[in-house]
């Protein structure tokens, strides 16, 4: 079975042809599409226009959750199969969320600059950073890995509080959203991207944060309205941000919240882990198992 893995990695399986293709690399992806029964995808966009160049194509295996990156219906159409894994980088994500949340709060990335360039003590006043063990943290979502994450902040000492679209009467920590950002000193996203969920934090939301808050999204950066992000970061409303994903990815160096130094960011690589990498292999290489023995795919979503 001929697997095309986007990603500039290599990896062998037993009984699968494995071919690589680097994510940036559009003329090498087109040129292995036609022979590809399977692609197991990452983050490029996969799109209708690469699904006609892959007439053997039976299976579409996302690596990690979010499906936001691949045309759903255009693989219905054409009777491909989609299949994710959730759950398999939810340690590395959830700890993720953990350090950007720290990093924000210590102002790493100007102490970071300072130290490199000898200038890093005596610390500037301004710098002086804060806990979060007795801080009330939000978290956006309720799955697994804000479940992982409530764990690990419980343990500092934080105070854990979330939201779900569905409420959570029994469970004292629920809030509804509004409720939940009136009283978070830090809000972590940590929820998919959908209609109902794009900018679901505006500007009105975010005027709702404590002043000196910070905000974190390992998520899908359209779940935050970059601007209005960029607009209570520079007014002071807001104390800093931990970005791991954006809008626009790749994310442009002329973003102007990469300009900020209270802002902490990484390019959409909270999941990148040896350990993730191992579940998502295990998963993938379970469907195509699956997909030749004619038995039901894990976790198809199509």
């Amino acid at each position: 079975m001929r697997v095309l893995l986007h990603y500039d990695m290599e990896h062998t399986a037993a009984g699968l042809d494995i071919v690589t293709c680097p994510e940036h690399d559009d003329e090498r992806f087109a040129s292995l599409l036609p022979d590809a029964e399977v692609v197991w995808h990452v983050l490029r966009p996969l799109t209708a226009a690469d699904l006609d160049r892959a007439p053997r194509l039976r299976l579409i295996q996302k690596l990690g959750t979010g499906v936001n990156t691949i045309d759903l219906d255009a693989a219905a159409e054409r009777g491909i199969a989609v299949a994710n894994m959730p759950g398999t980088n939810a340690q590395a994500v959830a700890e993720t969320a953990l350090l950007l949340m720290l990093a924000a709060l210590r102002r790493v990335v100007p102490f970071d600059a300072r130290t490199r360039a000898g200038r890093g003590w005596p610390a500037d006043p301004s710098l002086t950073g804060g806990e979060l063990a007795g801080r009330t943290v939000g978290l956006l979502g309720g799955g697994q890995i804000a479940t992982l994450l409530r764990g690990m902040l419980t343990a500092i000492g934080a105070r854990v509080l979330f939201t779900t679209r569905t409420p959570r009467p029994d469970d004292p920590a629920w809030r509804p959203l509004e409720d939940l950002l009136r009283a978070s000193d830090v809000v972590s996203v940590h929820i998919p991207l959908t209609e109902e969920t794009h900018h679901l934090l505006n500007a009105a939301r975010l005027a709702l944060l404590p002043p000196g808050a910070i905000v974190v999204n390992t998520a899908r950066g359209a779940v935050i309205d970059e601007k209005a992000l960029l607009e209570a970061l520079a007014s002071g409303h807001l104390a800093g941000a931990g970005l791991d994903v954006f809008e626009q990815e790749p994310v442009p160096a002329a973003n102007p919240l990469l300009a900020l130094d209270n802002v902490v960011v990484m390019p959409h690589a909270a999941w990148l882990t040896r350990e993730t990498w191992a579940r998502y292999f295990a998963v993938a290489e379970e469907n195509c198992r699956r997909l030749v023995a004619g038995e039901e795919l894990l976790h198809r979503v199509r």
